[in-house]
């Protein structure tokens, strides 16, 4: 090769990498250049679905675009997470997760994705208390006393959770260990379907986030027996917590994050951090988290991440110790 014909190569390269360091942020800059798929791992109406609709509506003033929500649900967020991993890293589809998102790996045999190396953490939303929900005419006036109406029959208590790896579903096997009995999650499409199961009287309690259980505990369709977390809620100021019913310990909640798939640029990551974080931030989506029971919490991506491997640390033990399995 000569001498000049070498020149023009290493000319095109410098070129050509040049142009490769200034697309990305070219792209953030003009980000989002379509609506942007918003992936909900569970039916609509449910608790997932009311956070990932309400971020979206704020950031519709920033983007100019309405986010589209796409309920994929099944298999405990499996289904979602499978269509995310499959997304193009462009920024341009993200998913909501909850709980069991970093738990999965725990409670199936095998996932058709890794749990970390497949996703990019962006921020976790909030966070907020689960609320253990039982008929208005149930007996029972305790929690203990609740999954003592269980015992002497096979798999003990019922309990409707909106389906397996939940928070709800980890809020009751935390309780069936705590005290050392037998409780049964039936799973359902939503939240809300699992409250109605309640309602019907085919199911003797749920367990919900806040939000889920809220409505129909104030329009007297269901009673609140417990709430999940340490202290109570300002929603529900008579509601004792589990710790205060002789649970030692308990505290647990629910909390929502947004992921994308692993690979995505990092000025577009930035870019979706930062306009999240405006909106989490926004007085509107304060209001209406307020409204849900919901505490805003808008982590960095950093962050996020840490504390998704901080979750797995948590329960992995736990649900191992109770032998959970799930095909």
């Amino acid at each position: 090769m000569t001498i000049a014909r070498t020149r023009k190569v290493a000319l095109a390269l410098a070129l050509a990498a040049g142009m490769a360091l200034t697309v990305a942020p070219v792209a953030a800059q003009t980000f989002p250049q379509r609506p942007v798929q918003v992936i909900v791992p569970f039916a609509a109406g449910g608790a997932v679905d009311v956070v990932a609709r309400s971020l979206a509506d704020v950031l519709f003033r920033t983007w100019g675009q309405q986010p589209v929500i796409d309920n994929r649900p099944g298999a405990g967020g499996i289904v979602a997470s499978q269509a995310l991993v499959r997304a193009a890293a462009d920024g341009h589809t993200i998913m909501v997760v909850a709980n069991g998102h970093p738990l999965n790996q725990f409670f199936y045999p095998s996932l058709p994705y890794d749990t970390y190396r497949d996703f990019t953490p962006i921020t976790q939303i909030a966070s907020s208390p689960l609320v253990i929900s039982v008929a208005k005419n149930q007996t029972a006036a305790t929690l203990a006393a609740l999954v003592e109406t269980g015992q002497g029959k096979p798999g003990g208590v019922n309990y409707g959770v909106s389906g397996f790896g939940t928070s709800a579903h980890l809020a009751g096997v935390l309780i069936g260990a705590v005290m050392k009995r037998d409780m049964t999650p039936i799973p359902h499409r939503s939240g809300t379907q699992a409250l109605q199961s309640v309602i019907t009287g085919d199911l003797p309690m749920s367990i919900n986030p806040l939000l889920e259980a809220l409505p129909q505990v104030r329009a007297g369709n269901v009673r609140a027996i417990a709430v999940t977390t340490a202290t109570r809620s300002p929603l529900l100021p008579d509601v004792a917590t589990a710790v205060e019913q002789g649970l030692p310990g308990f505290d647990t909640g629910v909390w929502w994050g947004i992921v994308a798939p692993a690979g995505l640029p990092a000025p577009i990551l930035e870019k979706l951090s930062r306009d999240i974080a405006a909106a989490i931030a926004s007085p509107d989506l304060r209001q209406r988290l307020d409204m849900l029971g919901a505490t805003a919490v808008a982590s960095s991506p950093q962050d996020f991440q840490a504390f998704i491997r901080a979750e797995a640390d948590k329960w992995g033990p736990v649900i191992r110790a109770a032998n959970v399995k799930l095909e």
